[in-house]
């Protein structure tokens, strides 16, 4: 297999003199230079201004996660106060007070 690749690749080159053709120069440079990315024309942003644009994307990724978070706190919060409530333990410390007395009335009858 290595040796199908080597063959497919190598080529020999044409020495520079009135053997080769203009084109055959300006094909040659296009072939070796076709294997290096260019760069897009449209975007021309430095790399100050990408890495600014990739760290506001983090924070605004942060952001949102800590928004998801605390929603989830509030609606956990709301289902223990409303167990607490249907069990009778979210009650002030007034309404505990008042309780106590009335529940040691009946364990004493």
């Amino acid at each position: 297999m290595s040796n199908a690749w080597n063959q497919t690749h190598w080529m020999k080159r044409l020495p520079v003199g009135p053997m080769t053709t203009p084109e055959y120069n300006e094909w040659w440079v296009r072939r070796v230079n076709d294997n290096i990315p260019k760069p897009i024309h449209g975007n021309n942003q430095s790399i100050e201004e990408h890495l600014r644009k990739l760290e506001v994307e983090k924070l605004r990724k942060g952001k949102n996660k800590a928004k998801e978070d605390l929603d989830s706190l509030k609606t956990d919060y709301k289902k223990l106060r409303l167990s607490m409530r249907i069990t009778g333990l979210g009650k002030t410390s007034e309404q505990w007070r008042e309780e106590i007395p009335e529940e040691k009335n009946k364990v004493d009858r």
